[in-house]
């Protein structure tokens, strides 16, 4: 067994023969600069960023990095197990030394160090998301992001939710993967910007912990993990309880998480090798939120009056959110073969009030899946190839009540009563052929998506026969599928084992959310809506030897058939978006004890048609809610043996609110402060302090109804922890 450590030191590298960094220099100057200039990223940073490599011979005698520390292992951009030095794709990953030292009471303090994303967060345990993309808000704010529990999807594909990422215990996980840019081929729909992979450990590498944080605003957490093995089994449980009263008047929230895994490998016949075995490995998975929710601040910088952005203008508001997710995998390997066969179950409940609606509805919804996965992978004369087959099978409900009358055209009583069986069918495949230091890489998708809609209430307005417009209209009974192709091709060249470069298209498609079909608006009867699809094209270098660890990667996205809802209050088809950027990933382990980690994000997200969620022309408008520049920078010393200290430093920039682009956040900077000290091998104890400066910011700005709004920034903070191994 892999003994997990309380206290890990910073990683500490050696060479591995008498090749001297000056030599890695030359060639990567010679491999990168073209590249650069081909792209027109005239940044300067190989004169900042190499100048410590010198200038040498050739690269191609270069050691391998296969067993650097920098070596980092991701399963999401493939669907199997590979390096993230040999991934021609932007994949991030947090592991969990980062996670274990975070120690975030939210997962954007997680995700913060992740290049292209950006986790706004709300109240609680609220957030919505950007990869690649402005925040999103709607159906689309879920709908552009497959994410998942190890590959599985957290909620069924056409009933996401914008804060889903709350169902899973980040807290714990063995790894959080971050893989950028539409990955429609290999997850299907929602897989447009990008997907949010949390990965769980095996049974066989954790050992018994527990811990306790407390901090902030009566901020408490009781943490831990139990694990038993015998020689082919292992079993883990491990949960975390948290509690916290909240920054703001009334609001804070309650959330319990647990998480039980069981692995058993089985030696396949009398040959007991690793590569010839069946493993099995089961998870269970369930979440419980109960969360009072504030709402948003209101008033043009209300985020900086002192009293203000303490009130909760919504101590009404609630969320409460339980959810389970279960699959056991069988994997069969050989020396060339490898076969996944994946059954899984999905529950999730919720009930929310809409505070951000000024009725202020009730929302209940949940769903429950059976789903299928089967994957195949083998290599052969010199090519590599990964097919198989999803299908997900859900039952669905939603339910929105208002209590109180609010206006002839927003009635009190049920506005929304319907039930959804929703079927997704794919199958995918993906080849590899390598010629020496070039491979391609080709794949596709066919998925197929169908809801059978029932509606349990009348057919059409929700309102009194004499309402002319009725802003809640239920459509009849009826059946809609969509079916759809995604193709991807990548284009791969490998310098050395530490240089590779790659070009890469892509195609990432949506179906319409089950919301935007059949919870409508202002009369209209039937939402004809297509998918939206994202034709995409990233070049990108990774670089890795020694000290350093690289991924520069450059994109050009565009997204038709954006839904929308029109200034009728309609569901349409009718948007085109653009979507370029420049991506940074840098890590240099300056001396043994002290490591620098950077991300750094330039884009421009672009309205390219004149959609119809405004009366004023928007076309070459930024796309409001998506900062130009994000920027964030760790620096990680080990001072002594037992003791350690790292700060975080992060920067958003200004932002447009709306989409005529006259309402704008100025950005903000925090910096972010952790001490860890090991009292012994089997105790530790931790500070955290975030916003150290104390700036007054906005988690989230927004513009709406003719107000300023915001998500209020909390100000500096303390959390102290300690941990024990048993």
């Amino acid at each position: 067994m892999i003994k997990q450590t309380l206290y890990r030191r910073p990683l500490i590298f050696k060479r591995t023969d008498n090749v001297s960094e000056q030599t890695a220099t030359k060639a990567f100057k010679h491999a990168f600069c073209p590249l650069l200039s081909t792209l027109s990223l005239s940044l300067g940073l190989s004169l900042t960023l190499f100048s410590s490599f010198g200038t040498a011979r050739d690269l191609v005698d270069a050691p391998s990095t296969q067993n650097s520390a920098l070596e980092t292992i991701s399963v999401t951009a493939s669907r199997q197990a590979q390096s993230t030095v040999d991934v021609p794709a932007s994949v991030s990953v947090i592991n969990q030394d980062m996670i274990e030292r975070i120690e975030a009471q939210h997962i954007n303090q997680i995700t913060s160090r992740i290049a292209g994303t950006w986790i706004s967060r709300g109240n609680g345990q609220e957030h919505l998301t950007a990869i690649r993309s402005p925040v999103l808000t709607g159906a689309g704010s879920c709908g552009a992001f497959f994410m998942a529990l190890d590959g599985i999807s957290l909620r069924a594909p056409g009933f996401c939710n914008a804060n889903q990422l709350f169902d899973s215990n980040t807290e714990q996980a063995a790894r959080i993967e971050v893989l950028k840019g539409p990955a429609s081929t290999l997850y299907g729909t929602n897989a447009l910007h990008g997907a949010i992979n949390i990965i769980t450990p095996s049974a066989f590498e954790r050992s018994s912990s527990i811990g306790v944080q407390v901090g902030a605003y009566d901020f408490a957490r009781l943490s831990g993990q139990y694990q038993w093995e015998s020689d082919n089994s292992a079993f883990l449980a491990y949960g975390n309880a948290n509690q916290e009263n909240g920054f703001q008047t009334e609001s804070g929230y309650d959330q319990q998480k647990a998480t039980l895994v069981y692995e058993h490998v089985a030696p396949f016949g009398n040959n007991s090798s690793e590569n010839h075995s069946w493993r099995n490995k089961t998870v269970v998975d369930i979440a419980n939120l109960n969360q009072e929710t504030a709402g948003f601040i209101q008033g043009f910088r209300a985020y900086e009056d002192k009293g203000l952005r303490r009130i909760n203008p919504n101590p009404e508001a609630f969320r409460d959110v339980k959810s389970l997710r279960a699959y056991s995998q069988f994997v069969k390997t050989t020396d060339t073969d490898r076969l996944s066969i994946t059954p899984y179950v999905r529950y999730n409940d919720m009930q929310f009030l809409q505070h951000f609606l000024p009725w202020q509805a009730l929302e209940e919804n949940e769903h429950s899946s059976v789903g299928l996965q089967v994957q195949y992978d083998s290599r052969f004369a010199g090519a590599e190839l990964i097919s198989g087959i999803d299908a997900d099978f859900t039952q669905a409900s939603l339910i929105e009540t208002q209590d109180q009358p609010f206006s002839p055209s927003i009635p009190e009583g049920e506005h929304y009563n319907y039930e959804v069986d929703a079927i997704v069918m794919a199958a995918f495949a993906q080849a590899k052929w390598n010629a020496g230091d070039l491979s391609f890489i080709l794949g596709a998708r066919v998925e197929r998506s169908e809801y059978d809609y029932n509606n349990k209430l009348s057919d059409g307005s929700a309102c009194e026969s004499d309402v002319a417009v009725c802003r809640f209209s239920r459509p009849p009974d009826q059946t809609v599928s969509f079916s759809s192709f995604s193709p991807s091709a990548t284009l791969e060249y490998r310098f050395s084992d530490a240089l590779m470069s790659y070009v890469k298209y892509s195609q990432g498609f949506r179906a319409p959310q089950a919301t935007e079909l059949f919870r409508l608006q202002n009369n209209q009867v039937t939402a004809d809506l297509d998918e939206v699809d994202m034709d995409a094209v990233e070049a990108g270098v990774r670089y890795s030897i020694y000290n350093h660890s690289l991924h520069l990667a450059a994109y050009d996205m565009a997204k038709e058939n954006v839904i929308i809802s029109d200034t009728n209050r309609q569901n349409v088809t009718d948007g085109e978006t653009s979507h370029q950027g420049l991506e940074l990933e840098y890590r240099w382990q300056v001396l043994s004890n002290l490591r620098l980690s950077t991300n750094l994000t330039f884009q421009r997200h672009r309205y390219e048609s004149n959609l119809a969620i405004t009366d004023t022309p928007i076309e070459g408008n930024r796309v409001d809610t998506s900062p130009d520049r994000i920027f964030a920078a760790q620096v990680l010393w080990q001072a002594t043996e037992k003791f350690e200290t790292e700060l975080a430093w992060q920067t958003l920039s200004a932002y447009y609110l709306d989409p005529e682009n006259t309402a704008e956040y100025e950005g903000h900077s925090l910096l972010d402060l952790t001490l860890r000290y090991a009292v012994s091998d089997t105790m530790s104890i931790k500070l955290g302090i975030f916003n150290a400066l104390d700036e007054d910011y906005a988690e989230r700005a927004d513009f709406a109804f003719g107000n300023y709004r915001y998500f209020v920034g909390q100000p500096r903070r303390a959390f102290v922890s300690v941990n024990w191994i048993l």
